[in-house]
């Protein structure tokens, strides 16, 4: 069992950074490709970036690309994601992720952390 715990949202005016953070515990975080998903009021949950186990892989959704970082630090059991010029548009729910290499599915998720980007 994996649980996740994300921390670094916020309010940010537009063309602001967030940087988010998830902590992982209860297993062997390194297994795990670990993502990141948001979810805008009234629409439903999207990929956002995913990170390989060892960081040598990342994958963005397009329309994120060249905004958004996603990193890992194995030894602290953290994922991150570094958001850069952010626009309204990018307000959501920011959920972490994380699955066994081999799985197709994400069965370890956070509870969310708020990002809110004013105008």
């Amino acid at each position: 069992q994996v649980q996740l715990v994300e921390s670094g949202g916020g309010l940010v005016q537009a063309g602001g950074s967030l940087r988010l953070s998830c902590a992982a515990s209860g297993h062997t975080f390194s297994n795990y490709v670990m993502a990141w998903f948001r979810q805008a009021p009234g629409k439903e949950r999207e990929f956002v970036a995913s990170i390989s186990w060892n960081g040598g892989s990342t994958y963005y959704a397009d329309s994120l690309k060249g905004r958004f970082t996603i990193s890992r630090d194995n030894a602290k059991n953290t994922v991150y994601l570094q958001m850069n010029s952010l626009t309204p548009e990018d307000t959501a729910v920011y959920y972490c992720a994380g699955r066994a290499t081999k799985s197709i599915m994400y069965d370890y998720w956070g509870q969310g952390t708020q990002g809110t980007v004013s105008s």
